[in-house]
């Protein structure tokens, strides 16, 4: 992939989904460190695809690289294009996990998806794809249970 190719330093539109948006990658300059990276996004939208009301969360995304990262524009793009989306939960909290996963290829990969209620019930959503590496100092992701955020 060149510098060319990527949306970064371009002006681009937010993607009408998901689907219709495109992630970039990068070269990891540290391929042969373990180290871990996070994406905290404080104001993550979707809609409930059964009513079309909005669903926040907070979701926070850490993962090891291997020989690729996700640039971060990309990235906001990407997730910003789910505003118009309609899934449930459990699948845009896993189903992004998933994107990067076979986008990356990363050593190891967690999503904390800390959705606000609806009808009373806060539904937050985990998924990792196994045990991180030894080496790696994992940190809370610093959202408190739920408590009224």
């Amino acid at each position: 992939m060149t510098e060319e190719s990527l949306q970064l330093g371009q002006p681009t539109p937010l993607p009408a989904g998901p689907h219709e948006a495109r992630l970039d990658r990068v070269p990891n300059p540290h391929p042969d460190t373990d180290y871990l990276a996070r994406f905290t996004v404080p104001e993550f939208t979707s809609l409930c695809p059964v009513t079309g009301q909005p669903d926040f969360a907070i979701l926070v995304i850490d993962y090891v690289p291997d020989r690729w990262l996700v640039e971060s524009k990309s990235l906001k793009l990407y997730l910003g294009a789910f505003r118009n989306h309609g899934a449930f939960h459990e699948d845009c909290t896993v189903g992004i996990a998933k994107t990067l996963v076979d986008l990356l290829g990363p050593r190891y990969l967690r999503i904390g998806g800390f959705w606000y209620p609806r009808g009373g019930i806060p539904i937050d959503v985990f998924w990792q794809t196994g045990a991180p590496p030894a080496s790696v100092w994992l940190p809370d992701p610093g959202v408190p249970p739920y408590r009224a955020r």
